[in-house]
């Protein structure tokens, strides 16, 4: 395995291990948890949110997949207008997970320097993908806490990602 293939494959493993530490936690919340003032659906949204947004290499093109808006954004910090379901929000990370995997398959050491800018942040393509895998595992453990509070389980950690193959850009 050549150098660049495998510091590739490492990103992957550990971003995808923070994504399946997400969907297990979401997972295991019972429905009667979902839509509490835990606010247990409106952190697993905003985190899947702020994942599809830090992983749009353009950030000023970001739009997520319908039925989600651009609510996140809103400077009054307004919740969307509803309560995503369990299985919208789980086929949103399914979206995250798939579009991380093309951006992480696709990275060169060359492309890795490349820059994701926004009007908060200059960060490199390598930088803005561990501030996202941080975000992700804040959040997962948020939730964590949560089923530790509410149900007295939580899911173990996750050492690796599931396997499969690091794709590159569509």
């Amino acid at each position: 395995m050549e150098y660049s293939s495998t510091i590739t494959e490492a990103i992957w493993t550990q971003f995808g291990a923070s994504l399946d530490m997400l969907e297990n936690a979401i997972n295991m919340c019972p429905d009667e948890h979902w839509d509490t003032p835990l606010d247990f659906w409106y952190l697993s949204f905003h985190c899947i949110f702020w994942t599809d947004y830090y992983l749009t290499t353009e950030p000023n093109s970001f739009a997520p997949p319908k039925p989600f808006t651009l609510s996140e954004f809103d400077p009054t910090g307004e919740k969307p207008e509803r309560t995503y379901t369990k299985l919208e929000v789980l086929s949103y990370l399914d979206h995250c997970r798939k579009k991380a995997n093309r951006l992480i398959g696709g990275l060169s050491p060359n492309r890795m320097n490349d820059r994701w800018i926004n009007e908060y942040r200059n960060f490199s393509l390598l930088e803005i993908l561990l501030y996202n895998m941080r975000h992700i595992q804040h959040h997962s453990a948020q939730l964590n806490l949560f089923l530790r509070q509410t149900i007295n389980n939580a899911p173990n950690w996750v050492g690796q990602a599931k396997k499969f193959a690091l794709t590159s850009k569509d």
